[in-house]
This record gives structure tokens, sequence and C-alpha cells, in this order.
């Protein structure tokens, strides 16, 4: 009988080439995810195949070589940036003498380390039981034993057997569990909904600076850091823009090449809030060299979640760390703003963003100033009402000019409902796009005293 090798933290990492372009990319977000997950590299093993090997994955020969590298280095621990057959798990650990993990429980075990709140543990338990649940068969030699002792020789269940039910209960639990946990964010929604609140969704690929700029847009301090999966749990919160009401903004967690089905599975809970938010903000590291592709790697697991059709604000964060980049704002053929270029860390382009993602949401505001004639006073009065009036001053005539703030719609009905025209009533309109040669001044240092 096989029994499964204990782990440790001593690591052979191995990364076989199939004929894909992005080799070095790939290789490196690897690396990362062992640090990550804090082991210690011994060796790295490459090579390339056309297909993979059934048995081995990567072929005899390979496997012997890797089990050298194994015996003399002292590892513990293999680790493969592919995913494996449990067969091929189990056959591998028997020629190498050490326990070893596929991709997708290499980042089941970083998500295991970042979880913090109990919705992020019992998605990240659940996302390792659907996982562990193909590896139970043969893997340990005790669980294919019967229970023995008195009364309980002879037919019966056997130890695999009981682990196998045990194991589905708990999954079914966690299940329920989590669905209580959806069934909460639908009411949230909901509320959202009646209350006519834009939701902002922050997505992007892993290590783009999500949490950083959610701090830097709301005030809040979660937890930030230069490592990949910092952020598992979502996060709401309120962010006021110039024009229009607060917005709530979701930091999410962050998306990568060849995500596991399980832990997309497991998080659906927190990806529904991207995929019922009103727009996506696609944070995009300006600095890294392989941001399209890991654009495109964003945008698929968006689609693959339902979640592709929503609309995005594509925002490129890190422009301090480029020469030839500046904060700005760009818009389409219809001035509405599609690309937004910012620092979360030092906050250049924040104002930019924020009248961006104000004109994104309420794109029928209008800002601007009224002429209300004293006999109008109801209008004056519902425009206070409704929160809309910036500044008041008075013409010659006695008539208020009154500096607002709203969406057309709204004002439209409480100058109609006055009985007067809006067109007769709006006597200057100016654009929602930000001041940008102002907000440029403000940052430009000024000269010494």
């Amino acid at each position: 009988m096989f029994e499964r090798p204990p782990t440790g933290q001593a690591a052979v990492i191995v990364h076989i080439a199939f004929g894909i372009d992005e080799y070095d990319e790939a290789d490196q977000e690897f690396r990362e995810l062992v640090e990550s997950a804090g082991a210690d590299v011994l060796c790295h093993i490459g090579g390339s195949r056309r297909v993979p090997d059934p048995r081995f994955f990567i072929g005899g020969g390979k496997a012997d070589e890797i089990a050298a590298a194994v015996a003399e280095h002292g590892a513990e621990l293999v680790v493969f940036n592919h995913d494996l057959s449990p067969s091929q798990e189990r056959n591998l650990e028997k020629r190498m003498n050490a326990r070893v993990l596929d991709r997708a429980g290499l980042i089941l075990d970083i998500f295991a380390r970042r979880a913090r709140s109990h919705e992020g543990k019992l998605q990240v338990e659940l996302a390792q039981l659907q996982h562990l649940a193909t590896r139970l068969v043969r893997g340990w030699s005790h669980l294919e034993r019967q229970k023995g002792g008195i009364g309980l020789r002879g037919p019966g269940e056997t130890q695999l057997e009981t682990d196998r039910r045990l194991l589905n209960d708990r999954i079914k639990l966690l299940r329920s569990r989590l669905d209580k946990v959806l069934a909460r964010r639908d009411q949230g929604r909901a509320s959202r909904r009646r209350a006519r609140t834009p939701v902002v969704s922050l997505v992007g690929y892993t290590n783009a600076g999500k949490s950083t700029l959610f701090n830097r847009l709301t005030g809040e301090e979660i937890y930030a850091a230069d490592q990949l999966f910092a952020t598992l749990d979502p996060t709401l919160r309120r962010m006021d823009v110039p024009v229009g009401e607060p917005l709530i903004v979701a930091d999410t967690v962050g998306f990568i090449r060849d995500l596991p089905h399980e832990l997309v599975a497991a998080f659906r809970a927190t990806l529904e809030e991207t995929r019922e938010a009103d727009v996506l903000v696609h944070v995009i590291d300006a600095a890294d060299n392989e941001r399209r592709a890991h654009a495109r790697e964003v945008n698929g697991v968006l689609a693959d979640i339902g979640a592709g059709e929503v609309p995005q604000l594509e925002v490129f964060n890190k422009v301090d760390l480029l020469d030839d980049e500046s904060p700005r704002v760009e818009y389409d053929a219809h001035g509405r703003p599609v690309r937004v270029y910012v620092s979360a860390m030092t906050g250049e382009g924040l104002d930019e963003l924020r009248h961006a993602l104000a004109a994104f949401c309420y794109p029928d505001t209008v800002t601007g100033t009224l002429r209300v004639p004293p006999a109008a006073g109801w209008l004056r009065s519902q425009l206070y009402e409704l929160g809309v009036v910036g500044a008041e001053s008075y013409a010659d005539n006695g008539d208020a000019l009154l500096s607002v703030t709203a969406s057309q719609a709204d004002l439209e009905r409480v100058v109609a409902q006055a009985g007067l025209k809006f067109d007769d009533v709006l006597i200057e309109r100016r654009p929602v796009r930000p001041d940008v040669e102002r907000l440029a001044a403000e940052r430009a240092p000024r000269p010494p005293a």
C-alpha cells in the first residue's frame, strides 16, 4: 500500500512548455505564486513537450530527473505549474517519494492563507474540499481498509467510503451556508437598486493595485500589499463624486491566468458583485509589460462568470512608474470616458477618475445655471429640497440664479411641475468633464517664496 509522503516547505518547482508563446511570463508568475505560498525553492526544472503524458504528465525520463533533484536537494515538495489528474499526482509521488502539488492546489493554499472573513474562509474551504474529493481514491492506504473490531468485522462501510460521505456532507453544509450569504447579498443589492445607487466594481489582474485604489477613493484602510491575492473578501464602501449621488465601490478578488474552476465556482457569492455591478473599473498595471495579455485573461474570466457585457472603464494604474505617461482621461467620440491614467500610490489622477465615474454613472447629469423668477418660489424650494443647488445669486430683475448639478430628468420634472419650460429656465450648461488644465495647475509644484 502507498502512503502519501508528508509535506513541507523545501520545494522543487516544475514548469513545462506546451508550445505556449508566453512561457517566460507564465514562469515568472509561477515563481511569484510559489513565493506567496511560503515555499523555499531549491531547484527549478523546465522542459517542453507536445502533449502531456497520461501516466506522469511529464514523461518517465523527466520524472526520473525530478526524482534525482528531489533526492539531491532533500526536497519535501514538488510543485507543478500545471493541473494534474489524481492518478498523475499519485504516480509522481510514488516515483519521487515527495508530496506533489499542482497549480490548483498551490492557488488554493494561497487562498487559505489570505482568507480573513467568515465568508472568505467558507469559500476557500469549499474549493479545497471540491479539489480533494477527486483525490481520495487510493491516495491514502488506510482509506481502503474496512473498519475492524468487535461488531464491525465483515461486510460494511470502508474507511474510504466513510471519508467520502463525510466530505460530501461537509460540502453540502458549506454550500447551504454560502447560499445564505448569497441571499443576504441579493437583499443588499435589491435595496441599492431601489435607492438607484450605482455600484462600481473594481476588477483586474492580481497585484494591479485595486485595493490601494479602493482605499484612495473611499478613504478606507483595507489590507493592501505588493503580493498576489492580497484581497479575497469583497468590501463595499461609499465614494463621493463631483456630480450626482455617492457611488458604491466594491473591491473584489484579483484574477490570474488559468484560475482553477473550483475557485470560480466557490467564489460565486463574491463574483456576483462583479456581475451585478453598473460599471466595472478594470484596473490595469500600466508598468507591466504583459498588461494586454493580463487584460485578456481578466476579460476571459468576466465572460465565464456572466459579466462580459457589463460596461467597463479602463484605469491604467501606476503611471508614476512611467516616464512617458501622465494622469489624464480619454473619451470616445460620444464624449463618454473610456480610459483613465492614474497613480493610486501618489494620488495623481484620482480627481479625473472621480469625474469620469460620475460622467459614466450619471450620463444625463446637468451642471449649469437655472434662472428662477420670483413668482416660481415653489420651484426654488423644490430644487433645494432635492439638494442639487450649489450656489445662489440674484439678477438685477430679482430672478434667482441657481448653480445646480442634477439629473436632467429630475430637473425637467420639477420645472414642468412649476409650469415652466426647461429650455427657458436653463441659461447656462457647463460640461461634466473635469477641468483638466485647472487640475494640472493644482498639481504643479509652486515656485519657492
